[in-house]
């Protein structure tokens, strides 16, 4: 990447719509649409708005781009087909290469920034009762793999070699308990460690390196919602 490249990076992999953008490793733009208890997301109606507000903030147009990022998950399926389609089409369209960005290491950037030596943990909540979760060491090194599991076991799947000690995500605030049974630490509620930000994305998606369009795919770990109650339907039947 050039020094004064100009980085977009999303995701819809939570009910969050969050967008950054950078300039020559500068965070120019951080922008988010979180939908309150209740609602549902909005990432088909707002992610371009959201782009196109982050790029006249910025000054810039499409063309003073160097790349894009995108979430690739795990997350919702919904999120990340939107996300991964979203970007596919902008790549196509400007010939911008394409980034993927973990949705869970974007989220545990911030946390490990600001405690470099903290074991830290993303958990985002799955749904089903269960959590979206993977770790690491302060070296970088990610001693927990991406994986979907059930509060009961979180402290356990979180328990490997140097596991992670600090949990951040909305899955650490619902399974909290679990986590700090586990000698786990989680954050105030009210902590922005506990938020995906635009401005990770943009550095992860600035040190990454691009892929193809037929490459980029999403990080589901688990088998999609749809999926699963059509095979329960047909057990039924």
């Amino acid at each position: 990447m050039k020094a004064s490249e100009a980085v977009l990076a999303f995701d819809c992999a939570t009910a969050a719509t969050v967008v950054g953008l950078s300039i020559g490793g500068e965070l120019v733009c951080d922008l988010a649409d979180r939908p309150s208890d209740g609602e549902r997301p909005r990432h088909a109606q707002r992610l371009l708005m959201l782009c196109e507000e982050a790029l006249a903030e910025a000054s810039i147009d499409w063309g003073q781009l160097g790349r894009i990022g995108v979430g690739v998950g795990p997350g919702t399926f919904t999120g990340l087909r939107i996300g991964v389609a979203t970007a596919q089409g902008l790549s196509q369209a400007s010939g911008l290469p394409l980034v993927a960005v973990s949705t869970l290491e974007a989220l545990a950037l911030p946390a490990r920034a600001a405690d470099p030596l903290a074991r830290v943990a993303a958990v985002v909540d799955a749904r089903r009762g269960e959590a979206f979760v993977a770790g690491w060491a302060p070296s970088g090194e990610q001693v927990v793999a991406d994986q979907s599991c059930v509060p009961a076991r979180l402290a356990a799947a979180l328990a490997a070699k140097a596991g992670p000690s600090l949990a951040v995500g909305d899955g650490a605030l619902i399974f909290r308990k679990e986590l700090e049974i586990g000698a786990i630490t989680v954050p105030d509620d009210d902590s922005p460690l506990h938020l995906l930000s635009g401005g990770a994305l943009c550095e992860l998606a600035a040190v990454g390196d691009p892929v193809g369009l037929e490459l980029l795919v999403p990080n589901y770990v688990r088998r999609p919602d749809a999926e699963i109650s059509v095979q329960r339907s047909r057990k039924i039947e």
